[in-house]
């Protein structure tokens, strides 16, 4: 009886631990503040900028008037999915530039893990939207 007890205690607190990795909302609510972030370097600085989203993570670069240079500073470093978070895009590759004006072309990337998805959209005048 004792042992049943333990190890019905022990399943109760398991099933209740919560998954350690953050929501795929919150994944997708920070690549697209990322995303304006971006646009608005792009806007600030002069120059193109652009994110370039994989399947593994997405990253930043500017584009100087001869050749694209990789950003790191500040929120621009290198990001990876969270393990189990898969991406699904409207074109290939999957390249967002915002111009010195803050344009883009069109883009739309969702973002999955599991049961539960969210997609971020980038519009032709380059605004960010992240679905309800």
């Amino acid at each position: 009886m004792t042992v049943t007890i333990i190890g019905l205690a022990a399943g109760a607190v398991v099933m209740s631990v919560p998954d350690p990795r953050p929501a795929v909302g919150a994944e997708a609510e920070r690549f697209a503040a990322r995303l304006v972030r971006a646009r608005e370097e792009a806007i600030l600085s002069n120059r193109p900028v652009a994110v370039d989203v994989t399947a593994g993570g997405y990253d930043f670069a500017s584009f100087d008037g001869a050749q694209w240079t990789p950003l790191s500073d500040g929120p621009f470093g290198p990001e990876s999915w969270d393990e189990g978070s898969r991406l699904s895009v409207s074109a290939e590759p999957a390249r967002v530039v915002f111009d010195p004006t803050g344009v883009a072309d069109p883009a739309v990337l969702t973002l999955s893990r599991e049961a539960r998805s969210r997609t971020v959209t980038v519009d032709g005048a380059g605004e960010v939207t992240l679905d309800d």
